[in-house]
């Protein structure tokens, strides 16, 4: 089958995953214009800082993630804003020579970056998937969300693009629900890790990306509604397990 046209349905409204930045960006299109030019201007630093940040514990926990999700040996995996492929390379090591992995991401600066041999990588965007009707057994996205226009038409793609059975998987930071342990966590992220980026960094726009991270963080909607709108979209046994408070994994199947 061939994709159909992505649109949210006529009585799902618009649902943005945060509210604007005017510091970054005025409108939608300025919004989009720089979303390109922060991610492809950034790429060749993002896996170096990216390990400095996580302490080298990423890998780690993205494939745990992953098992915990459900990812099988064999599956056909589809990884939405798959970047420079660090949850792409957890999910290989999981489904074996016989799975296959395609990789979406709207950022050819970021998919320049990656370097894994049999994944088929596609130029496109969350709310408009280049992919056929129930064509992956499994979706990934990891801490992309917070990067798309529109929350509703997303997932509604997302459950187009999976088989019956489906599972999928969206990887998130939240921002802690305790006053210091968002206070602790925004000055990691507003300070210290823009800090790092200007030191091991060599694109000058480094450090505002990750400052533009935890801006997102801190507008994001609520986890809650998170899972409502996978439930909206049509998903089903959703779940949200968290992690150190912060690192949220979002789970939904699609219905047999």
């Amino acid at each position: 089958m061939t994709p159909t046209p992505a649109h949210a349905p006529a009585d799902t409204a618009l649902l943005a995953p945060h509210a604007p930045l005017p510091l970054y960006y005025g409108d939608e299109d300025e919004h989009q214009a720089f979303l390109r030019r922060i991610f492809d201007d950034t790429a060749p630093d993002y896996d170096r800082i990216e390990r400095v940040l996580a302490f080298g514990s990423g890998p780690w926990y993205r494939r745990s993630a992953l098992k915990r999700a459900g990812l099988a040996s064999g599956a056909r995996v589809l990884d939405v804003g798959i970047g420079t492929g660090l949850v792409a390379r957890e999910a290989l090591a999981l489904i074996g020579a016989q799975g296959r992995l395609v990789g979406v991401d709207p950022s050819a600066g970021m998919m320049e970056e990656i370097d894994l041999p049999g994944v088929e990588l596609v130029e496109g965007k969350a709310e408009a998937l280049p992919r056929p009707d129930a064509s992956s057994d499994f979706l990934s996205m990891g801490y992309a969300l917070r990067h798309i226009s529109d929350v509703a038409s997303a997932f509604g793609e997302f459950h187009r693009v999976l088989r019956p059975g489906g599972r999928l998987l969206v990887l998130e930071i939240s921002k802690p629900e305790s006053r210091w342990g968002t206070r602790l966590l925004k000055g990691y992220m507003r300070a210290v890790v823009p800090l790092i980026a200007r030191v091991i960094g060599q694109r000058s726009d480094t450090a505002e990306l990750w400052r533009y991270y935890w801006d997102t963080i801190e507008a994001c909607i609520a986890p809650q509604q998170v899972m409502e709108a996978l439930r909206a979209a049509g998903f089903t046994d959703v779940q949200r397990h968290v992690e150190l408070g912060i690192f949220s994994e979002y789970t939904a199947v699609k219905p047999e």
